[in-house]
């Protein structure tokens, strides 16, 4: 697992230019079948529009998809491809919808308002990064919660449950890459008493 960047969550940004309306949406996708389905949404959403210009990236097999959707050929899909690309986001997609208001933009033109809508739908949405993380699980006294708690902290691991039984059974959330320092502290702190049990790995959100 690696750490990657994405979008958080949908967003919707608009920009006018010349009485041109550029509405962008932006979401977070995990294949070309959701990429697809976001696309055609869009399509129904703005039906009335003149050009749904969609564009996504995917991690897997490092899919690039754009589409200028009848706009003059470079001033559309690629531009907002672009903008994803210079900010190194996968996993996500951006529809741009134009409705056109009457004046040309020229090619330049185009491709300013494209970029600008698109990275105003990354904004809204949020870029994220996901980092890989362990769910890890440590049974524990009464006596050992206190430092333990404290000790689980300093490694910025989250706090998923906390059990009070006979015993205390803590789990949590902590980056893979701190994983093996926090095993060699807890040890060391726990004089090999403690050890934690690893649940399973996942992905953690970090706010960019």
């Amino acid at each position: 697992m690696e750490s990657y960047r994405t979008v958080g969550s949908a967003g919707v940004a608009e920009y006018v230019d010349r009485r041109s309306r550029f509405i962008g949406e932006a979401r977070p996708v995990a294949d070309e079948a959701q990429a697809a389905a976001f696309i055609e949404e869009m399509r129904k959403k703005y039906w009335d529009a003149r050009h749904h210009v969609p564009v996504y990236i995917l991690r897997a097999g490092g899919v690039r998809r754009f589409s200028d959707d009848g706009e003059p050929q470079g001033t559309a899909g690629m531009p907002a491809l672009d903008v994803l690309q210079k900010q190194a986001l996968v996993d996500c997609a951006v529809v741009i919808t134009r409705y056109f208001g009457g004046i040309l933009l020229g090619g330049g033109g185009l491709v300013r308002a494209y970029s600008h809508t698109a990275a105003l739908a990354i904004e809204a949405a949020g870029v994220v990064e996901m980092r890989p993380a362990v769910v890890q699980r440590i049974v524990c006294s009464y006596t050992q919660y206190g430092w333990l708690a404290a000790l689980v902290e300093s490694f910025g691991a989250e706090v998923a449950d906390t059990v009070y039984t006979d015993e205390v059974t803590l789990t949590f959330r902590i980056d893979a890459d701190k994983a093996g320092s926090f095993a060699a502290a807890l040890t060391d702190r726990s004089a090999g008493t403690l050890a934690a049990e690893t649940l399973r790995e996942e992905y953690r959100t970090v706010a960019l």
